[in-house]
């Protein structure tokens, strides 16, 4: 899969290159918050000594007649910036030394931001808790490679930048039917530049006790708030016209197809509550998220899920079509298939680790999802210690989904701290 001067975009960065547009691109950020104030010029020095190691993290995308792809980028950097008060804008091919990664700092937080071309949560995950390593090395800690670090002395290996999609790809493939359209919860547009953060702090041993109480997993339990609030939304701006409140939730596949890529490896299933059928309680949405995700999310499923997409991208109509071209073809495939049959996108990356000798100089962890194609928040949560943080983020005016999300958490029992950029 790896070239001499550059590689193929994976299945899904084939996608996010295609969407992307001047106002708009598939960006995610992860945040750190250290035990000390940051070190600008130790950060920078962890950083220019761990770019090296990560070669699918150290390219420029280029366009190709047919389709884009990536090359080593030669630019000086990437450099560390101070940060902003509105994260995750759009990456510009053509700017900022054609990286496709940034890195920020405030106070005492390190934040990267990755362009979703590059990498899922998982493999960012790994960058981001090897440069975490570097940085307190930088400052004199004893940080040793291994439990997720990996080693800056030991060269990439194939495995880290294969194409799993390409790998796993198997011959049975479902076929792209075109889903129910689901409420929308669209909102007001806001002017360009404008970013929403809302953040959410729960305690992590609270939490999971509520989830247990309904038989479901903490990421089942927040998926299911997150569809009642949705649920609750539509009954009350669109009584009449109930559609199903339907949730995008990405999964890793490398827990069910064995890779080390440090790309792309996911794929989005849809758990769903249609009003139509009648009103549901609260239990009655967290058992139909959890059997859902227990009746679909397998392995066959999954890898006839990314089969499609892999077949579509291979169509050997699409091949032959310029790149120009492709790329409106494409969007049009995603809102479809991506965009209309969904409410809203809640991902969960799991409880971020760190080795032992790490642990006393990191007090927190954050994440943020990039804007959506459309004015709607999206919601992204990651565990660090005794804390689970959940962000809704997005270019709409109103407020009205985090605040009735959190709301209904503190409802529940749970106490829930709140920050925003607002």
């Amino acid at each position: 899969m790896e070239q001499a001067h550059w590689y193929k975009l994976d299945n899904a960065g084939i996608l996010y290159s295609a969407l992307q547009r001047e106002e708009y691109s598939a960006t995610y950020r992860f945040s750190a918050l250290m035990a000390s104030p940051v070190d600008p010029a130790a950060l920078q020095r962890a950083i220019s000594a761990v770019m090296p190691r990560f070669p699918g993290f150290s390219v420029r995308i280029r366009r190709g007649v047919f389709w884009h792809y990536l090359e080593p980028n030669p630019a000086p950097g990437p450099f560390l910036m101070e940060d902003v008060s509105a994260p995750c804008q759009p990456f510009r091919f053509h700017q900022e030394g054609r990286w496709l990664i940034r890195f920020y700092y405030y106070r005492s937080r390190i934040s990267i931001e990755v362009f979703h071309a590059l990498s899922d949560g998982a493999g960012a995950l790994v960058f981001f808790r090897t440069l975490l390593a570097e940085y307190l090395r930088q400052l004199g800690h004893d940080i040793p490679p291994g439990d997720g670090v990996l080693d800056l002395a030991q060269s990439p290996r194939p495995e880290e930048l294969e194409d799993a999609y390409a790998r796993y790809a198997g011959c049975h493939a479902r076929r792209l039917r075109l889903l129910p359209r689901a409420f929308s919860n669209i909102g007001t547009p806001e002017p360009f530049y404008t970013f929403h953060v809302t953040m959410g702090f729960v305690p992590l041993a609270a939490l999971k006790e509520r989830s247990r109480a309904y038989g479901v997993s903490a990421t089942e339990y927040l998926a299911a708030a997150l569809i009642a609030v949705l649920l609750e939304r539509q009954r009350q701006a669109h009584p009449y016209r109930p559609r199903p409140v339907a949730l995008a939730v990405p999964i890793n596949l490398r827990a069910y197809f064995p890779s080390e890529t440090l790309r792309n490896f996911i794929t989005t299933v849809r758990p769903s509550i249609d009003p139509a059928l009648g009103t549901y309680t609260f239990a009655e949405i967290a058992s139909q998220v959890h059997h859902y995700m227990k009746l679909h999310v397998n392995r066959q499923e999954l890898q006839s899920a990314f089969t499609a997409n892999v077949r579509f991208t291979t169509t050997p109509a699409l091949q032959l079509i310029p790149a120009f071209l492709k790329a409106p073809v494409m969007a049009a495939n995603y809102w479809l298939h991506g965009v209309r049959p969904y409410s809203c996108t809640y991902t969960n990356p799991g409880l971020f680790t760190v080795p032992a000798s790490m642990a006393p100089h990191i007090r927190g962890m954050e994440v943020i999802l990039g804007q959506a194609t459309v004015p709607r928040c999206h919601c992204a949560s990651i565990g660090y210690g005794d804390t689970m943080e959940i962000t809704f983020a997005g270019t709409q005016a109103e407020t009205d989904t985090e605040r009735d999300f959190f709301r209904f958490l503190v409802r529940e029992g749970l106490p829930v701290r709140v920050e925003s950029n607002r």
